[in-house]
């Protein structure tokens, strides 16, 4: 489960049925009769029905996932002259460790990864990358305690959506996909999942708030409930009362780590999308413009002569792309694409990364007022591309190549420090690895925050290349990383 920082709390309709079923049991406001019998509404007892009956009709299509990753050796030496380890052959605290390394290495790390549910009755799984990501095996556990060892595995980071495939599960009821556009706010929903190892746990809340963006992911667009969402939910489906998936339980807003009322979901617009080209092809295509875009507020409204969220407005276009081949420029305004609507960058995102690569749509637009038609032929997104769905303004730079370490890195935030959990340190986020890396074999993932190279402390990201160029790959660079379960180090060394 990714944890995000808290930022509002809000209450929804639950607080006022739970305060009407409290005096009805209670017997509130009726006259003291010894032999009063309290009586439940029946709005309240059809709606516990309804609970009952989804989460009985979905668990038998909603399973937990284990990940786990191999054995890794790395060959400290014995501490001595040639050693980046040296520093610390003769510290107490690291006495066991070399020793261990004496006898043969380290043991497998084993952790639970979330949860997931089935979507074809084939024994397809949808679930969140973050939870596969880097596992050498992934077991899936139904609620009837059959276990099995997904076969094929198709991620999408973009979404942060993942496919499973198991064999050998005989006939599975798959989950039926419903359409999250259709939810409002206010909403009951169903959240199920294996939250702390707990499996098949259900929660109810309801729909707080749509279009939410908490840079997880290039691609977002979150529903936010108030179900109780905990680590290890992720990848769990939250339910409508048709007994729909709406959403994927993805993130949590929470300054303690667990649930604080605030949690996030893929909704089914994208993870439907997303999972029927991950089965079909294995891969997820996208349109892309090679645009920055922001949205229209009341002040820029007023300079471009335009109404508030009527189109976004263009930030930066990258050379030879899309948008510089049609001729868009910046400040241009755009008000529709294939004719349809734009109204902020989200919406723009939904409509460009689902158009026919190679094919050619009219972009409306006012440029200094006026209105223009031009026509833009779609490419394919290139797969190091970055881009971002919120209405605040994100530059889309070229490609983000990966450095000779295999990673692609970014500055640490005060707000990406909380979101991460890592508050009051200072490093470099890895936003990236590259696979078969020297990163990747050593076990750098996304998120993880380099506080150190070497024995040299990171502030930026210039720092950190000043402190890799001064060191060699064939030696070994030790890095020194944080993140929201503890310290670690890893030694980063040439596959050659």
């Amino acid at each position: 489960m990714t944890k995000v920082v808290q930022t509002t709390r809000q209450y929804g309709t639950g607080i006022v049925l739970g305060a009407a079923l409290a005096v009805a049991a209670l017997g509130w406001g009726t006259r003291r009769e010894a032999a009063a019998v309290p009586t439940v509404p029946e709005a309240a007892i059809d709606l516990s029905m309804a609970f009952r009956r989804i989460a009985a009709d979905v668990t038998p299509g909603i399973v937990s996932i284990e990940t786990m990753t191999k054995p890794r050796q790395v060959d400290m030496g014995d501490g001595g002259d040639g050693s980046p380890f040296r520093q610390f052959r003769d510290d107490p605290r690291f006495q066991d460790f070399f020793r261990g390394q004496q006898r043969g290495g380290m043991t497998p790390r084993k952790r639970v990864g979330g949860s997931g549910f089935v979507i074809d009755s084939s024994g397809v799984i949808m679930t969140n990358n973050h939870v596969v990501s880097g596992a050498d095996e992934v077991q899936v556990r139904f609620h009837d305690g059959r276990v099995f060892t997904a076969k094929d595995i198709k991620t999408d980071p973009r979404t942060d959506v993942a496919i499973l495939r198991i064999e050998g599960a005989g006939d599975l009821k798959p989950l039926k996909m419903g359409n999250s556009l259709d939810m409002q706010v206010g909403d009951w929903v169903l959240a199920i999942g294996t939250p702390y190892g707990l499996e098949s746990t259900v929660t109810q809340g309801i729909i707080s708030a749509k279009s939410r963006s908490r840079e997880l992911a290039d691609r977002e667009d979150f529903l936010q409930t108030d179900a109780a969402i905990n680590p290890g939910n992720s990848g769990g489906p939250l339910i409508n009362l048709k007994g729909e998936v709406i959403g994927i339980n993805t993130a949590i807003a929470s300054a303690s780590g667990g649930y604080d009322g605030i949690g996030f979901a893929i909704p089914t617009h994208i993870a439907g999308w997303v999972g029927d080209q991950l089965v079909k092809s294995g891969t997820v295509k996208r349109g892309y413009l090679g645009t920055a875009i922001a949205a229209v507020d009341a002040e820029t409204a007023k300079h471009f002569n335009v109404s508030v969220r009527e189109g976004a407005i263009v930030k930066t276009v990258m050379p030879n792309s899309p948008a510089d081949k049609a001729g868009l420029e910046p400040s241009d305004v755009i008000l529709t694409l294939n004719g349809k609507k734009v109204s902020d960058p989200a919406n723009l995102q939904g409509i460009v990364e689902r158009l026919d690569i190679g094919k050619a749509y009219p972009l409306e637009i006012v440029r200094g007022g006026k209105h223009e038609t031009l026509n833009i032929k779609i490419e394919e997104m290139p797969a190091s591309f970055s881009s971002h769905g919120n209405g605040r303004e994100r530059p889309e730079a070229s490609p983000a190549s990966f450095d000779a370490l295999g990673l692609q890195l970014k500055s640490l935030t005060k707000d990406l420090a909380r979101q991460l959990g890592v508050e009051n340190i200072k490093g470099v986020v890895v936003s990236g690895v590259k696979e078969d890396s020297p990163a990747s074999e050593a076990g750098v993932h996304s998120g993880d925050v380099i506080e150190r190279v070497g024995n040299t402390g990171v502030t930026s990201v210039e720092e950190y290349r000043k402190a890799v160029d001064s060191l060699s790959l064939q030696e070994g660079i030790v890095l020194h990383l944080r993140n929201q379960e503890g310290k670690r180090y890893v030694v980063l060394k040439s596959q050659e």
